[in-house]
């Protein structure tokens, strides 16, 4: 496919070499899109969307993941505009717009007069990383879930998005699909929960991962037992499993206003080094 007025094609398996060598300039910024990349090597029928790249000069400068989550990669603000130019051009797929923040911003801005009002914006959200033993004792009691937890697993995993999201991961009848989500990360081993008298009373997952990194998701405790450490102790051992077993670098990003979860992610020793932003339809 020819590229556009602004140096913009959909990329396809011939390009998957040159993308990677794009996305492995920040392997751990970039672990979605990697992640996404090795699984589908850049088929639209695989990618439930697109992939795009803006080129200069025949080479490829950034990259633009284009599908429920839309994902500029590497991308300065020329090149995200040049994306919101081009998304201007088709009906807005995206149910979430999130990556760096100056990124998602100017794309934003680009597209904001088109696609109407987001639900939420998160502007400013710490991207956190941790790349050595946790600072903390790990809490014991966490471990791998399995498929005989999934009756206290999935009730905590829908409290959880519906907290964080705002909305059910349930509404609309796409019950069956969350629940074969959380299903698939318990296969791979990417699901941990610390359970306490009958009740799960901590959980994380791994959203995505590759040879260098893995991205937490969906960290929670119950209401009525939060403030006990659990999340601290908790976190410290799934960075020990996630370390030993998946990826030597841990991530996750996190809302600026969630002070509690930052301060608990900072005592078990993960810094920040750089901010996302979230735009959600």
């Amino acid at each position: 496919m020819p590229a556009s007025r602004h140096g913009v094609r959909v990329l396809g398996t011939p390009d998957l070499e040159a993308f990677l060598q794009l996305a492995n300039r920040d392997p751990v910024v970039n672990v979605f899109a990697l992640y996404r990349a090795r699984t589908t090597s850049l088929e639209p029928r695989w990618l439930g969307g697109e992939m795009w790249g803006r080129f200069e000069a025949g080479e490829l400068v950034a990259a633009c993941h284009v599908g429920a989550n839309l994902v500029p990669i590497e991308a300065t603000p020329d090149d995200a505009r040049a994306f919101a130019e081009r998304a201007l051009t088709r009906n807005r797929t995206a149910t979430t717009i999130v990556g760096p923040h100056e990124a998602v911003r100017t794309f934003w801005n680009g597209v904001a007069g088109s696609w109407g009002r987001p639900r939420e914006t998160r502007w400013m959200q710490p991207h956190m990383v941790i790349d050595g033993p946790a600072e903390v004792e790990a809490d014991p009691f966490v471990r791998r879930t399995e498929r005989a937890d999934l009756p206290l697993l999935y009730p905590a995993c829908v409290a959880m998005y519906t907290e964080e999201v705002g909305v059910s991961p349930e509404a609309g009848g796409t019950g069956d699909l969350y629940r074969a989500r959380v299903t698939q990360l318990m296969s791979r081993g990417w699901s941990f929960a610390r359970f306490d008298g009958g009740r799960l009373v901590f959980k994380a997952e791994v959203a995505c991962a590759t040879a260098d990194a893995a991205q937490i998701q969906g960290v929670w405790v119950p209401p009525d037992r939060r403030g006990e450490g659990l999340a601290v102790a908790g976190m410290a051992a799934v960075v020990a499993m996630v370390r030993a077993d998946i990826a030597p670098h841990v991530s996750l990003y996190v809302n600026e206003w969630n002070q509690p979860a930052r301060r608990a992610y900072r005592r078990v020793g993960f810094k920040e080094t750089a901010r996302f932003s979230t735009v959600m339809f």
